[in-house]
Formats: C-alpha cells, structure tokens, sequence
C-alpha cells in the first residue's frame, strides 16, 4: 500500500486474486513434483482438486474486482468475499485433508463450496443491477 493512501476494495480483491494465483500455480507444481511420490493417488486427486477450484475462482475474482474498479456495487463486493472464502475453506480443506489423511477437514470442505455457489449466485444479481448501490 502506498503511503498516505487507502487500497481502493477492488485493488484489495486484485491483490488478492494475485495471491491466490500463484500459491495455485506453485501448489500445482508441488503436487505434481513432490507430492505424487509421497501420497496415494486418491489423495492427489484430492489435492488436484483443491487447485483446479482454486484456479478458478482465481479467475472469477479478477473479474469481479475489475468490474468493481469500474463501478462499486454491493452485491459484486460481496461474491468477491465469498470467492475468497470459498478458496479458503474448500481447496485449504481439501489441500490439508491430502497431506494429512485427516478425514475431519473434509467437514469443512461443502461450506466452501456454499461459499462458492453463493458467490456465484451474487455475481449474476450483481451483474444484471442496472443501478449498482
């Protein structure tokens, strides 16, 4: 952040989307170069899965954050939210729940996915308000 000056909330979600872009490229290549040889195939299928759905939404908040640096709208800000939890809560269980054989991450796993259809619900609504709040 810049000295003297508050992050604009949709730079906040590019930041964000950044972030989550490349711990989603390098654990990609983490289980595709270390993981493979030291868990069952099941669990890096479990793990692969955290990733994919991490890229996406990746993508989905880059989206989203630009259309918030066009114009603010609530809605649009909070599926941004919810796209981050999902990441969180769904490929961080399921990131844990591979290298771990922990079954209990896996209770965690459908609230980040909620955390993704909702956002995902939001994002239309946001994208079809005409007026945005």
């Amino acid at each position: 952040m810049v000295r003297g000056m508050e992050m604009h909330g949709s730079r906040k979600f590019l930041v964000v989307a950044s972030v989550f872009g490349f711990t989603g490229v390098a654990l990609g290549a983490f289980a595709a170069h270390t993981l493979k040889s030291t868990i069952s195939s099941d669990m890096l299928s479990v793990f692969d899965t955290g990733v994919r759905y991490q890229m996406y939404h990746t993508f989905a908040l880059f989206v989203v954050s630009w259309f918030l640096h066009v114009q603010e709208n609530r809605k649009l800000t909070m599926a941004a939210w919810l796209f981050v939890a999902g990441v969180i809560l769904f490929s961080g269980s399921l990131y844990v729940l591979a290298m771990t054989s922990i079954e209990s991450f896996g209770f965690v796993t459908p609230v980040g996915g909620l955390c993704f259809l909702g956002g995902w619900c939001l994002a239309v609504l946001g994208f079809l308000q005409e007026n945005p709040e």
